[in-house]
């Protein structure tokens, strides 16, 4: 899938100085929009510099004054409220001993609100036999390496009390390839095990059926900060880009790996 191409025009480093002498950041966590008129001003102004794009107001941003916009399939912009105005880019708060990143310091809270809430009804779970210790959730796709090497993996996950949750993040996008063999996953009879045999290069026979929740776990996924797979999500928010074998997530997860013993 081709993404729209989205290029900001640098400001001058002198107005980029004086911007940063204005801005006050106030707490980290980004609130609701209270008037839905700022929200629709901001998005028509947006809109009418680029209307091949859209748009979703997020909230207020940690800059007194602006508001955080999404561009689907894009960046987060921080606009005014008049929307004459925007920068994009990461956005960071001095606190003690550190410069932390604010859109992740939310992403983590909207992760961990996210997943302490959500059903598991249109997940693929794999379930250890006994009681479950630990929970990881997993956007993932059937033809990534790592997705792959990291299923391998959930047998010996699944022994040390740790419950997979995987959700559907297709890499090339909706519509594709990499939609049509996950959603066909989604839609079988016995998921987990299509999905072992997908993750094993045997694909099924691609049947999309209706309703299935690939496009509703990948705009999730966008929504949470998911830009690659696999992407390991914990119960406390935190997102772990990238592969870990059974043992990193027993040091992770204060668990003892099958090979420690019990």
């Amino acid at each position: 899938m081709k993404s729209k191409q989205f290029k900001v025009v640098s400001l001058p480093r002198l107005l980029v100085l004086l911007l940063s002498m204005v801005v006050t950041l106030s707490s980290y966590a980004a609130t609701s929009v209270g008037d839905k008129s700022i929200a629709t001003t901001i998005i028509d102004k947006l809109s009418s510099g680029r209307s091949d794009l859209e748009y979703d107001v997020l909230g207020k941003a940690p800059v007194v004054g602006f508001y955080e916009v999404q561009v689907r399939g894009g960046p987060v912009l921080y606009v005014s409220a008049d929307g004459n105005f925007f920068f994009d880019g990461n956005l960071y708060q001095v606190k003690n001993g550190q410069f932390a990143d604010v859109r992740n310091l939310r992403l983590d809270v909207d992760r961990r609100q996210t997943f302490a809430t959500m059903s598991t009804d249109s997940m693929i779970v794999f379930r250890p036999e006994g009681s479950t210790k630990a929970i990881i959730n997993v956007f993932t796709d059937v033809d990534c390496g790592y997705c792959r090497k990291l299923h391998k993996e959930v047998p010996q996950l699944n022994a040390m009390g740790i419950e997979v949750r995987y959700l559907a993040y297709p890499r090339s996008g909706i519509p594709s390839l990499s939609y049509d063999k996950i959603a066909t996953v989604w839609c079988s009879d016995d998921r987990n095990d299509s999905l072992t045999r997908s993750k094993n290069g045997n694909d099924d026979v691609i049947s999309v059926c209706n309703n299935n929740p690939v496009a509703e776990h990948f705009a999730l996924g966008g929504k949470l900060g998911v830009t690659g797979t696999p992407a390991i999500v914990l119960m406390d928010g935190t997102m772990l880009p990238g592969y870990r074998t059974a043992a990193d997530f027993a040091k992770l997860l204060g668990l003892k790996s099958e090979t420690e013993g019990s």
